[in-house]
């Protein structure tokens, strides 16, 4: 007899991100998989949130608790309406030898989240897994995203129900910096940045500004957004590119920190210091930026 080893290459490697979609929308990317060995190939791909094991699996401690590695399950978010957020096509046939199938992968969010999340696994003959691939995805209510920093949530959905926090409450006590009228969202942002002793160059962190482009919005709206910079961030050491600027939808901004500790730093102090990043859009959206500085030793 005469053995054949079957292979196969993928147009993607372990990650299939479809980024930010706007919730209710539904967006699509491709995967490529090519036979590269001489005989036809039978396929079937498979999604873990349609696995027959996938209750029995949930019955454990996330793993946002358990590992310090895995921060986000395998199967994230789903989707409130019961069907599946992603959705793959075909799910069977066959690939001749020297021959590629395309692989549509679909991805629908019915609400606001950030850790959408599945698996899509590639079988050949049933029993032979040829690849897995992580999909992943998120979707907002509003045109706009910041990404950027330390996580200060947790990577699962709530089911209590919380209020809205009040401008004053979230920025402190005072005179309200934005009209009553104006439609508000408070949140926070951790940057961490480390200065390895004795280097030439500064530590450096940045935040990324994003506009969804989205069918669902029919004027070309331009989300605006600027980083404050006060006098207290420049005093202890903390130097802002790019902190305002605006941009159009399907584009993305960065705005770049670094640091170089200050003269009189004291190691024992590490400086912290607040900054207020707004962003306007669809609504304002304001985040308290957190910069956290520290030295660290070259070894």
């Amino acid at each position: 007899g005469h053995g054949v080893v079957p292979s196969t290459e993928c147009s993607v490697g372990e990650v299939l991100d479809m980024g930010y979609v706007m919730a209710r929308d539904t967006v699509t990317a491709t995967v490529q998989i090519k036979n590269t060995s001489s005989m036809t190939l039978l396929f079937s791909v498979q999604l873990e949130s349609l696995s027959p094991t996938r209750d029995r699996d949930r019955q454990k401690i996330p793993s946002f608790l358990t590992s310090s590695l895995q921060r986000t399950e395998i199967v994230g978010t789903q989707n409130y309406n019961g069907f599946s957020v992603f959705r793959v096509s075909p799910t069977e046939g066959k690939i001749e030898a020297g021959m590629s199938q395309d692989f549509v992968v679909t991805f629908s969010p019915d609400h606001e989240s950030l850790y959408y999340s599945d698996r899509l696994k590639v079988l050949l003959f049933g029993k032979h897994t040829a690849h897995e691939i992580q999909l992943k995805g998120a979707a907002r209510d509003h045109l706009m995203f910041v990404e950027g920093g330390e996580p200060l949530d947790v990577p699962v959905e709530s089911l209590a129900v919380t209020s809205p926090v009040a401008p004053q409450e979230a920025l402190g006590k005072g005179k309200a910096i934005f009209p009553e009228s104006e439609k508000i969202s408070i949140m926070s942002l951790l940057l961490l940045l480390e200065f390895v002793e004795g280097s030439a160059e500064p530590a450096r962190a940045e935040i990324t500004v994003g506009a969804i482009q989205s069918p669902q919005l029919a004027a070309k709206k331009a989300v605006e957004f600027s980083l404050d910079s006060g006098p207290e961030l420049r005093r202890a050491g903390f130097e802002l590119d790019g902190a305002r600027g605006a941009l159009e939808r399907g584009q993305l901004k960065r705005i770049g920190v670094s640091w170089v500790p200050p003269a009189d730093l004291q190691t024992s102090d590490p400086p912290l210091v607040s900054a207020l990043l707004t962003v306007k859009g669809d609504i304002t959206e304001c985040y308290r930026v957190l910069l956290m500085a520290r030295v660290v030793s070259a070894a």
